[in-house]
């Protein structure tokens, strides 16, 4: 069975040193030099996050690894595709204008943003998936396709709909253009249950296909024809009165994505970096963020995304949960009480990770079997 060797470094300094010369000196001992980057493009997949949320990473992180990668000859810039819903980064001068709100700008971490997909979400390259199964050719952001090598930096958290988002959801997910992101939503498209909607209109807010209509009770119903499947409204409605009701959809989505991600990836250096902190129970591309469901846990780095992933999947599980954050109610025997085994499950009950780890698996992006090495 491969093993593949996963670093890890915890929260704590001592006075003197930062969080940053640790992340720096995690990134050295999991192996970035051994990457030839003399004068080479390289994408650095990020997650800009989305104005209004907080627990995206802060740009200090970026700014580390592009000083580094710029010390080894490389030319590192940070990128991110359009996204499919309402927001602040659906086409490329707002994604702009959040990322700069956001902190990101080549002042503050020496190197330039570029939005992969372009100004409208439509600058793709079709790229062939080696061992697909779901998903034949992807189609990838331009600018990441144009790159050299890919590194990705990632926020480790909750997500509504694939379970967890870490480095398979940052490549995958993250890099395919607008009309790559809607083949892998489109395995199943999200319901309203009428009892249980209280005609707030939260979830057209967020519905970028105008999807969304009310009747005269006020009860908000779907337009299957127009819906892309993106599944925002799942996410952004409190009363849990929109769920997909194709039982494999989440799980379609998860193994689509891990496609995407090996077609990034493939035949291609590529480096990958989680920081799990701020684990806030949904992705960064809502608004708002919830409070964090376990306390910081620490860097994890390596050339495996799929173990660094399981890794972080495992520390999460392993870690107490907050008693203040959503987890504790769920866990608890609430009303959303879902078990007690798996913080991940326990917030979304209708997700199943693991399906993006064993897919990811099965098509050769990596392992979950992992050795972990600490970094003091």
């Amino acid at each position: 069975m491969n093993v593949s060797k996963v670093y890890f470094t915890n929260m704590r300094t001592r006075v003197g040193e930062s969080l940053l010369v640790k992340l720096d000196r995690l990134i050295g001992e999991a192996g970035i030099e051994q990457i030839d980057f003399k004068q080479k493009y390289t994408a650095v997949k990020i997650h800009f996050g989305e104005p209004g949320n907080l627990a995206f990473l802060r740009p200090n992180f970026a700014k580390t690894l592009a000083d580094r990668i710029k010390a080894l000859g490389g030319m590192p810039f940070l990128t991110d595709s359009n996204t499919l819903y309402v927001g602040r980064r659906n086409n490329a001068l707002v994604h702009l204008d959040a990322a700069f709100e956001n902190g990101y700008s080549p002042l503050s971490t020496g190197c330039q943003n570029i939005i992969a997909d372009g100004l409208k979400g439509t600058d793709e390259v079709e790229v062939p998936v080696r061992g697909g199964i779901l998903c034949k050719t992807a189609l990838i952001g331009r600018a990441v396709m144009d790159a050299d090598i890919v590194v990705s930096l990632n926020h480790f958290k909750g997500h509504e709909l694939a379970g967890f988002g870490g480095a398979v959801k940052n490549l995958g997910m993250g890099s395919g253009s607008r009309a790559g992101k809607m083949r892998m939503h489109n395995a199943g498209k999200p319901e309203v249950a009428q009892d249980a909607c209280t005609g707030c209109q939260q979830c057209a807010r967020f519905c970028q296909q105008e999807a969304i209509r009310f009747d005269n009770g006020k009860k908000a119903r779907i337009d299957q024809d127009r819906c892309a499947g993106c599944g925002r409204c799942i996410g952004v409605c409190n009363y849990h009165a929109i769920r997909n009701n194709n039982p494999s959809a989440n799980g379609d989505m998860n193994k689509k994505m891990a496609e995407y991600a090996k077609a990034v990836v493939d035949g291609r250096p590529n480096f990958h970096i989680n920081i799990v902190n701020q684990v806030s129970p949904y992705c960064d591309c809502h608004g708002e963020n919830d409070a964090p469901i376990v306390p910081d846990i620490g860097m994890f780095a390596g050339f495996d995304p799929v173990a660094l992933d399981k890794a972080c999947i495992d520390a999460v599980n392993a870690a107490p949960g907050i008693a203040s954050s959503i987890l504790a109610g769920r866990e608890r025997g609430g009303p959303d009480a879902a078990g007690h085994a798996d913080h991940l499950r326990d917030i979304h009950p209708a997700t199943d990770w693991r399906s993006q780890i064993s897919h990811a698996e099965k098509i050769g992006l990596g392992t979950g079997t992992y050795e972990l090495i600490l970094v003091p």
